[in-house]
């Protein structure tokens, strides 16, 4: 474990800041970077509930947001359990209700806005792009998404992009992809494997396919039956993963190198390493899911680099578009053999607009200058947080790779989130539901994190309240 020495003397802490060295800290197994010993993971089943705001919660609202709650309460279908704010602009690392209140975003639109709210050369993008050409569909070539592929390709592992519009519709396009490259890799008239490999505490997303690969139960089970084929393992059991790898029944195996939804938990070199190997052998695919992890919030552009392993198929969606809706599938040139046309489209994906904003997103976050910066960023966040909440009784563990950051409490995290949220504080849950998730912009700034783990300081003593009621 590697440890740092953060001064709390204001002119000390900044020259610690600065002296820290990126490369001393990722070039550590990431799943050893957390502050206390680590514990064999265990999948779990979560209760899915709207946060208790409360009569007077409500009722401390302003005007506008009661009438903007009471309309979506009234037109909108129920899927979300939002929280009691309405939010109306933001710049930066902040964010204002429609009554004007400001608060710091520690939630990145769920670690979209990776560079903050309103940046200007995004902004410029996409409005230069909007006066000339927003969509044609992919029925003709544009320039932007020919643009965008060129610089993925050149800057990852892989040699073909297919576009889409979210993270859960990658995944989809990478089942497919998967079951297609089996059919087209068998012969002698051997069966292709069809099935798939996921892991406890996994989120893949939300439409049938990605629901399958995805580990809550009580997501999947108000559809059943969603997709069949699909083994549920415990994170980081490598051998029971090659065990069922060997039998050759397997299509592809996807997996987060750092998961986001399930509790902030990093895969160990020699997980992922087994992994590769496995697949190798078998033949099936490696797909890594870096849809929340990957485009810079390690630290890295991409997770799986800190660990020198690299997929088949990887996903990614959440930051590329800058908070605008586009998904993609990056690929080698081996599977993308095996994709003809007509096996797989969209009508939205990659079109001019989306393709210009993810272009100014990746032309910032891709410098390594800015790589490094997030790596400082996240060191430091998380001494500050180990130096003023790790004493907390409540608080099992402070974790995380870079601007991924979870605060692992031994009660349920809402109560800390809510008192957050009334001190201008934006943070999210993860896990079990006692996960507070940390994943700002990666803009982020000194002056900014130091409020933030001022709030979460000041709200902890909430847990004990909480449970004396």
């Amino acid at each position: 474990m590697s440890s740092f020495n953060i001064c709390l003397n204001n002119s000390s802490l900044k020259s610690s800041y600065n002296n820290l060295n990126p490369n001393r800290f990722f070039n550590t197994d990431p799943q050893k970077v957390s502050f206390r010993t680590t514990r064999t993971i265990t999948c779990h089943s979560v209760d899915v509930k709207a946060p208790n705001v409360g009569i007077s919660a409500v009722n401390e609202l302003g005007k506008k947001s009661k009438d903007v709650i009471e309309d979506e309460g009234r037109f909108l279908v129920g899927t979300y359990a939002r929280a009691p704010v309405v939010l109306e602009k933001g710049e930066g690392c902040k964010v204002y209700d429609v009554e004007g209140k400001e608060y710091l975003d520690l939630c990145a639109g769920i670690a979209v806005n990776a560079l903050g709210h309103g940046d200007s050369d995004w902004l410029k993008a996409v409005v230069d792009q909007a006066a000339i050409l927003t969509h044609v569909s992919n029925v003709f070539h544009t320039l932007p998404q020919v643009e965008l592929a060129k610089r993925l390709v050149t800057s990852s592992f892989a040699d073909r992009v297919f576009f889409s519009n979210s993270g859960t519709e990658a995944n989809e396009a990478a089942i497919k992809f998967s079951r297609k490259y089996q059919k087209h890799t068998s012969t002698n008239g051997k069966v292709p494997a069809t099935e798939f490999v996921a892991f406890s505490n996994c989120f893949h997303g939300r439409t049938l396919g990605a629901l399958a690969l995805t580990s809550k139960v009580q997501y999947r089970t108000p559809f059943e039956p969603v997709m069949p084929g699909v083994t549920f393992l415990e994170y980081g059991n490598a051998e029971a993963a090659v065990e069922l790898i060997r039998q050759g029944k397997i299509a592809a195996v996807f997996v987060e190198p750092i998961q986001g939804e399930g509790g902030i938990y990093s895969a160990t070199k020699e997980f992922l390493q087994a992994l590769r190997s496995a697949c190798d052998d078998a033949g099936a695919l490696l797909v890594f899911d870096e849809v929340q992890c990957g485009l810079g919030r390690t630290g890295f552009l991409w997770a799986h680099e800190a660990y020198g392993i690299f997929p088949d198929i990887m996903t990614l969606a959440k930051p590329l578009a800058g908070g605008l809706p586009i998904g993609a599938v990056l690929v080698t040139e081996r599977v993308a053999s095996a994709i003809n046309y007509g096996d797989h489209g969209s009508t939205f994906a990659g079109n001019p607009l989306v393709c210009s904003a993810a272009l100014a997103v990746l032309e910032k976050i891709s410098k390594p200058a800015f790589l490094s910066a997030v790596a400082e960023k996240g060191l430091y966040f998380k001494e500050l947080l180990k130096q003023k909440l790790g004493g907390n009784h409540h608080v099992k563990e402070i974790r995380g790779f870079g601007l991924i950051i979870g605060i692992d409490l031994d009660v349920p995290a809402s109560p800390v989130v809510d008192a957050c949220r009334n001190s201008g504080l934006l943070v999210l849950t993860a896990g079990k539901g006692n996960v507070v998730r940390i994943v700002p912009p990666l803009i982020i700034t000194q002056q900014e994190i130091e409020q933030a783990v001022d709030i979460l300081s000041q709200t902890l003593p909430v847990l004990d309240q909480n449970n004396q009621k």
